[in-house]
């Protein structure tokens, strides 16, 4: 995972050092960011990470930032640090979607043990990605016939009833329905209804 990058961010420079010598010490590659808006100025989600963001900065607080990172559906796992007066706020950030959080001062070890754990979570996260994207581009090539049958194979419709219901032959359905499939790439009608699952249309 030496491409993947750990986000350092706190207004404190001192902790932010104390912590990137620390994660470099083990081979991993660190940014440190000094505000939330310098985060977010310099963040590029292609690449795989984890964000290490201090619960009570000046500005924009890690609350804040971990909700606009959910906003602009960011893939990487954020991790909170906190002092022992935020507790709660940390608490109310784990249910707002970290991964975890950390009192100072960090226990280093148990630190970079939950670190490893976040990058196979953001590599997952990555590849889902890429592969939603992929399934995306092929559902932006169906026409709009194509997709009306694929929707209504994906309701579990027959092909007797898609034929009923848009008021086109059994044989314009079944040519439809193989077109979507081709471009699809899938085998089966399940197979159909999966990668639209994936592309978010049962959302």
């Amino acid at each position: 995972m030496s491409d993947a990058v750990i986000h350092i961010v706190d207004d404190d420079r001192a902790a932010r050092e104390g912590l990137g010598f620390l994660l470099s010490s083990l081979g991993l590659s660190v940014a440190d960011h000094g505000s939330a808006a310098d985060l977010l100025a310099r963040l590029d989600d292609s690449v795989p990470g984890v964000i290490l963001a201090d619960v009570r900065m000046p500005g924009m607080t890690g609350l804040e930032l971990l909700d606009e990172l959910q906003r602009r559906g960011c893939p990487m796992p954020v991790i909170m640090i906190t002092g022992h007066g935020d507790v709660p706020m940390a608490v109310r950030a784990m249910r707002a979607g970290a991964m975890d959080f950390f009192e100072k001062p960090v226990n280093g070890m148990a630190l970079v043990e939950r670190i490893n754990e976040a990058l196979r979570l953001a590599r997952e996260r990555q590849a889902a990605a890429r592969a939603r994207a992929g399934v995306l581009a092929k559902v932006a090539s169906l026409t709009a016939r194509e997709a009306e049958v694929a929707r209504a194979v994906m309701a579990g419709r027959q092909n007797k009833q898609i034929a009923f219901e848009l008021g086109i032959s059994l044989k314009t359905v079944e040519i439809h329905r193989h077109n979507a499939m081709d471009k699809l790439g899938a085998g089966s009608a399940a197979e159909l209804v999966r990668l639209l699952v994936t592309a978010g249309w049962g959302e």
